[in-house]
């Protein structure tokens, strides 16, 4: 080999390694986790592109972490809505090195997969509403929702004290949220005065409510309460109107959908559905949200995708304050992070991982829509 040979391939390299591109380190994965195959795929699609867009925005600001440039990846998992599915799902993703994890949707599988964020020190910030979800003492979970507990004090006490109902027939799918939504309703209406006259069950596959509800129209009651998502609810409807039964329907947020109003069609009308937080037209950042949000995915926004993209961003934010991505590091952070929102003005949580702002709006479906009629906060 001559001198010149041997000074190209002394060059060569070292220019090769200049060009390179950036290294693995440079590059931060977030994990993300919801059902996005199956009945509930619509709520996990919604809440996956509100996931997506918070890291699109915070990637364009060309962030910095410890004086390095660096990249947010979102590391995505269907956990198809089961519990055991959830755990794999999240010991993958655990494995793969995410710093930090935005779900599950469902609090069922929230629940025993937080068990394993906690463990690994990861951060999980889920749509779980299930008080169990924060209540077990983990610093790792926190909630991109309001809580059955928060929802279920406002809303029973609503239906007996601002419509007037007593007799209230209460059905929940046995889920951890469908269960939990239903126990916390039934408690602040019997606490409001209310009288819980039947308390049923069915399953979140089931499709016949024929003979729960045919044994619930002899009893008149004033409320029919729904715990759980619009594959059961929109049916149930349908049926309960079918029979002629005159009781109001009050169910929870998986059920303001579209699914649910093209389902049910015209049984729909006058059903009451709460829903955490402000109606969209009044969410302070939302108009600038919706305009990034058709450009990128060219679609409307349903209903989750605000509540994870501020979920995300706190996540991001907290990184960025404390400089780092490690989750030891970030985490103290989080628990006191005050973030802009889209849903509300500042994202904040207290010391369960619970969110300070605990409001949420109560819809009547009146000609086929979603129409808000209440918008509450649990100090009223």
């Amino acid at each position: 080999m001559n001198t010149k040979q041997l000074g190209l391939c002394l060059v060569v390299p070292c220019l090769t390694s200049l060009s390179a591109p950036s290294r693995a380190d440079d590059v931060i994965k977030i994990g993300f986790a919801a059902p996005l195959t199956g009945a509930q795929a619509e709520y996990g699609a919604d809440m996956k592109n509100g996931v997506t867009l918070a890291i699109d925005d915070f990637n364009a600001g060309k962030p910095t972490l410890g004086g390095k440039p660096v990249k947010f990846e979102l590391s995505s998992e269907d956990d198809q809505a089961d519990p055991r599915m959830a755990t794999m799902v999240a010991q993958r993703l655990i494995d793969s090195g995410i710093k930090g994890m935005i779900g599950h949707f469902n609090s069922g599988t929230s629940i025993p997969a937080s068990d394993l964020y906690e463990k690994a020190g990861i951060p999980e910030i889920a749509m779980a509403t299930s008080p169990v979800y924060t209540a077990r003492g983990y610093k790792t979970t926190f909630r991109l929702m309001t809580s059955d507990s928060q929802a279920g004090q406002i809303v029973g006490k609503y239906v007996v004290q601002n419509l007037h109902y007593k007799r209230i027939a209460i059905i929940d799918d046995r889920t951890a949220y469908g269960e939990g939504a239903a126990d916390e309703f039934a408690a602040a209406a019997k606490q409001a005065g209310g009288s819980i006259i039947e308390r049923d069950f069915t399953n979140d596959k089931a499709v016949d409510f024929s003979a729960i509800l045919t044994s619930l129209k002899g009893l008149k009651p004033d409320v029919v309460f729904y715990g759980g998502g619009d594959a059961q609810s929109a049916p149930m409807i349908r049926k309960m109107r079918a029979l002629e039964m005159k009781a109001v329907f009050v169910t929870g947020e998986m059920s303001k959908s579209p699914t649910f109003l093209k389902v049910a069609g015209p049984a729909a009308d006058g059903a009451i559905v709460y829903l955490a937080g402000l109606p969209q037209a009044k969410m302070p950042g939302f108009q600038g949200f919706d305009s990034r949000y058709k450009a990128r995915f060219h679609s409307d926004v349903i209903t989750y995708a605000p509540y994870s993209y501020d979920g995300t961003m706190a996540l991001l934010n907290a990184m960025k304050q404390a400089d780092s991505a490690d989750p030891q590091k970030y985490l103290p952070v989080l628990a006191k992070i005050r973030s802009p929102g889209v849903t509300t003005k500042t994202i904040s949580y207290d010391g369960h991982g619970d969110l300070n702002d605990a409001g949420l709006t109560i819809y009547k479906v009146i000609d086929g829509d979603f129409k808000p009629i209440e918008i509450v906060s649990s100090g009223n």
